[in-house]
């Protein structure tokens, strides 16, 4: 049996769905942290509840219907290629609200919404999931005949763990060493630089911290 909506329900259920997908919108933004930041693509996820709550009505309990909108989607492509999968959360977040205000599950919708957003905030800003390793790149160039056990000394006692990258002769009586080290603690930079600098014939000493630029 086909089921009728009315004028006020159905406008209910996309109003509804709009206020539900403004806040995810809303959540997003808040929470954004890249460098393109695309206003479009907000808007979308302010509008995309209100046609997956439009389309669960048009289709209602009638099979055929759904069969149809399916058939109708295959035709359509979408190029439009999300960056972060996190971006895709909330594409499905704000389709999934539209859906639960359509067939009528306002309870579920509204908590759905509700405990998303406090999810992602809690994400986003508790710095979940970030790891501080203090990675960095050591580059410097030492004499031919240098002694290297008493270098690997010095990087065993600021590293926590180094591994030689890179080897390449400059000039004649000259290498240049390029490790990836692991400090052990962030002011551990300045220490290991000064012992380095210590070292009779080591020179072109350079430090590039990986993580303080990378990690979000």
């Amino acid at each position: 049996m086909e089921m009728r909506i009315g004028w006020d329900l159905a406008l209910a259920c996309l109003l509804l769905a709009f206020v539900l997908s403004m806040v995810i919108a809303w959540v997003y933004s808040l929470t954004y942290q890249g460098l393109s930041y695309m206003r479009g693509f907000t808007q979308t996820l302010a509008i995309g509840g209100v046609i997956s709550a439009l389309v669960m009505m048009a289709i209602g309990d009638d099979i055929a219907r759904g069969l149809g909108v399916v058939g109708a989607l295959t035709i359509v492509r979408f190029r439009t290629t999300l960056k972060e999968p996190r971006d895709l959360m909330f594409v499905f977040a704000s389709l999934a609200a539209g859906v639960a205000c359509g067939v009528q599950t306002f309870a579920i919708a509204i908590v759905g919404t509700a405990v998303f957003c406090l999810a992602m905030l809690y994400v986003s800003f508790a710095a979940f999931g970030s790891r501080k390793r203090f990675d960095a790149v050591l580059r410097l160039q030492l004499p031919s005949a240098a002694d290297e056990e008493t270098l690997a000394r010095v990087l065993k006692r600021h590293c926590r763990a180094f591994s030689l990258i890179t080897m390449r002769e400059v000039g004649v009586e000259a290498r240049e060493h390029a490790y990836h080290v692991r400090l052990q603690r962030p002011d551990s930079r300045g220490a290991l630089l000064r012992d380095l600098e210590a070292l009779p014939g080591l020179s072109g000493t350079t430090l590039l911290m990986q993580d303080s630029t990378v990690e979000m």
